[in-house]
């Protein structure tokens, strides 16, 4: 989808003279307040129900977004170097809703992927975006791209990001950042020819603090392609923007490429617990599809107790977000799932298979992960979960959210009590064999393993 320029327009002049609100009030009195009245207002306060981690109401979903709609009228997205409130009527809002494709596709010849609008429980597969942009050495980024392309369920890449650039410490905002945007492509470029994916759709710029990435590597004579990759446009929390990301949004438009919005949000923070960060997140990808004009993504929760959202709150609220969205909209929402284990650890395959099965049945048209170890190390990211991942995501479409739910609370039991201090496993180099890019024994048997466990506990993988 081309960029509108009249709609960007309108969004620069927005975030120049819309009302002014300083940061700190917005993010300790506006979002907190108007999160609050809402919850009140609709009867969703108390509504999380740990013990049905995926809900089963799909009613109060519905209810999640009209009180989200509203949250996204009286609040709008605050532009942080302005100080500014972008802020759109209600009937503006559901037409920028309208206005985004119900189907997108990346990627080109034979590696198109179709992007398309998914509701509760639809049987048609979802689209794998793998991995997410966790830290790697030079030397790794190579060899775990070819691993992780090689993967069949794996449909676009977004990462892994680089760690340096040719041996200097990448800092942001500095030119090594802008030389890093070329350089990633280059690499992904090798790296997805040497795995048999030419033409694999690309997120850029994985390696992109600022938008420094974005302007040196997108759209550049030998970097990411506007006509196949998109632009990843991501908003700090609550319900924010910056010059930093309408910049790329204004690169993307010169360039005539697409644009990904994401955000999230933090049950525990400023929106509250697991209802305010549902509602958060709902009225946030409201904002991103208006303010971004983007065809994909969304805002998620996380919890700040875990910094994931595998857990039973985290879970329900992620449900609520997209169950809502899918019920209320027609956009291709993509989340992101946030696990807290390292690889070569059971947890990490069980938080992949609730969480990636919570997000096929709750209508998620893509999923990008996974963020193994919560993103935390250098390195510790591998194939081998990425592929059991994508299995779970794919495989799970068109199961009901009462067979999902129970699957869940079997297997809930098994990672719960380490989600607060999650083994860290190992790294890529410990657990796989570089040359050949096949995992060691000891990681094979732990896929098997778990992967026996969730088929028993109903999951279909066989």
């Amino acid at each position: 989808m081309t960029l509108n320029r009249d709609r960007l327009m309108d969004v620069l002049e927005k975030a120049h003279k819309g009302p002014i609100i300083k940061q700190f009030d917005w993010d300790t009195r506006t979002i907190p307040g108007t999160i609050a009245a809402k919850l009140k207002k609709y009867g969703l306060q108390k509504t999380c129900d740990p013990a049905n981690p995926i809900n089963q109401d799909l009613e109060l979903a519905d209810r999640y977004f009209e009180a989200a709609l509203e949250v996204a009228t009286e609040t709008g997205m605050l532009c942080t170097d302005t100080q500014r409130a972008i802020r759109y009527s209600r009937d503006e809002l559901l037409a920028g809703l309208d206005a985004a494709p119900a189907a997108f596709t990346l990627g080109e010849g034979k590696e198109v992927a179709h992007f398309g609008h998914r509701s509760i429980s639809d049987p048609v597969p979802p689209i794998w975006v793998s991995p997410l942009s966790i830290a790697v050495s030079e030397d790794v980024f190579e060899p775990l791209v070819i691993g992780i392309a090689s993967v069949p369920e794996v449909d676009c890449l977004e990462g892994p990001s680089f760690e340096t650039i040719w041996g200097a410490p990448l800092r942001a905002g500095s030119p090594y950042e802008l030389l890093a945007g070329k350089m990633q492509a280059e690499r992904f470029y090798s790296a997805i020819s040497k795995a048999g994916r030419d033409g694999i759709g690309l997120y850029a710029v994985g390696t992109s603090p600022t938008h420094y990435g974005v302007l040196g590597g997108f759209g550049v004579p030998g970097g990411y392609k506007p006509e196949r990759d998109i632009v990843l446009v991501l908003s700090p929390v609550e319900i924010k923007t910056s010059y930093e990301n309408l910049m790329k949004l204004a690169h993307a438009y010169n360039c005539g490429g697409q644009t990904y919005g994401g955000s999230w949000s933090m049950i525990g923070g400023y929106a509250g617990g697991p209802e305010g960060a549902a509602l958060s997140c709902i009225a946030c990808t409201i904002m991103l599809y208006n303010v971004y004009q983007c065809v994909n993504g969304a805002s998620f929760p996380y919890d700040l107790k875990t910094m994931g959202n595998c857990g039973r709150n985290a879970l329900w609220s992620l449900g609520v977000v997209f169950q809502a969205l899918s019920r209320n909209t027609h956009i291709c929402a993509n989340s992101v799932l946030n696990q807290t284990a390292g690889p070569v650890t059971e947890c990490l395959l069980y938080e992949s298979a609730v969480g990636m099965m919570t997000l096929s049945v709750c209508g998620t048209s893509s999923c990008t992960g996974p963020r193994t170890a919560g993103g935390k190390y250098t390195n510790y990211i591998t194939p081998l979960e990425v592929k059991f991942a994508g299995e779970v995501f794919k495989k799970t479409a068109g199961m009901s959210l009462a067979q999902a739910n129970e699957i869940a609370n079997r297997l809930l039991p098994k990672y719960e009590h380490e989600l607060g201090h999650p083994p860290k496993g190992q790294s890529f180099q410990q657990c796989y064999n570089l040359e050949t890019l096949q995992p060691t024994d000891e990681w094979r048997k732990v896929y098997d393993t778990v992967k026996n466990d969730v088929i028993a506990a109903g999951m279909p993988l066989s």
